[in-house]
């Protein structure tokens, strides 16, 4: 094969790395499916990319083996990234406040979530393992009754969240969270207990397809959190 073909291929294979996840978002793939094709396209443009490199060193190829190098590389970089960055992530998609006594899921039910997705009660295998990589995942108590929690509670849901109920007299928030490029739906609970000090917020975050979240889950949690705990200092100014 010429080093321009080599090229082209290279190209081709790298521009379906990005193009994956709208695929799954657009429901034109499944999200399976469109993770092999990310997984699969960022392997054969790393592959061309190293081809042309050697064929750029035999001062073989124009401007579009160079081209074709560059591009290559960093489309396999993507999935390399990604991996590297979860290197250190348990293999679990369901992050709690509360291990012992999970915050259910009433208003999103197993129909809503679809027929691909997993079960949507909590594995208690999750805990130990959970508690391993994210020690800092707690409940937080805030020194308010628990209507005045609830507003809180509100104002730091993020707004790209969709809420499906938010029911102030039971003290319970549900929302979806879909992600921008891969569309997939991440489930969120979000429950208010009265305390003699004042409120106790607990938080679950479940995605609903794969069996590693990336982090992603606890990475939601701690920047809710955070949220509310400035919200509340602002409320106490």
């Amino acid at each position: 094969m010429s080093p321009a073909n080599i090229a082209r291929a290279t190209l081709a294979a790298a521009a379906l790395v990005p193009l994956a996840g709208p695929l799954v978002r657009f429901d034109i793939l499944g999200w399976a499916a469109g993770l092999g094709l990310f997984v699969m396209a960022a392997l054969i443009a790393g592959i061309g990319a190293l081809w042309s490199l050697a064929n750029l060193l035999r001062r073989r190829g124009g401007t579009i083996t160079v081209i074709a190098a560059a591009v290559g590389l960093a489309a396999l970089a993507v999935p390399v990234a990604v991996i590297a960055g979860a290197a250190d992530k348990p293999p679990i998609n369901d992050i709690s406040t509360d291990t012992l006594d999970p915050p259910a899921f009433e208003a999103i039910t197993p129909a809503m979530r679809g027929a691909d997705a997993g079960p949507i009660g909590y594995n208690p295998a999750f805990a130990p393992q959970q508690a391993r990589a994210y020690p800092e995942v707690r409940p937080l108590d805030l020194p308010v009754p628990p209507g005045a929690a609830f507003d809180l509670a509100m104002k730091a849901c993020d707004p790209a969240w969709q809420i499906i109920r938010a029911d102030r007299a039971t003290g319970r928030i549900e929302a979806v969270e879909q992600s921008r490029w891969w569309g997939f739906r991440d489930d969120i609970v979000i429950r208010l207990t009265a305390t003699e000090a004042g409120t106790r917020v607990d938080i679950r975050s479940k995605s609903r397809v794969g069996e590693s979240d990336l982090g992603a889950n606890a990475r939601r949690i701690a920047a809710y959190l955070d949220r509310l705990a400035v919200a509340m200092r602002k409320a106490g100014t």
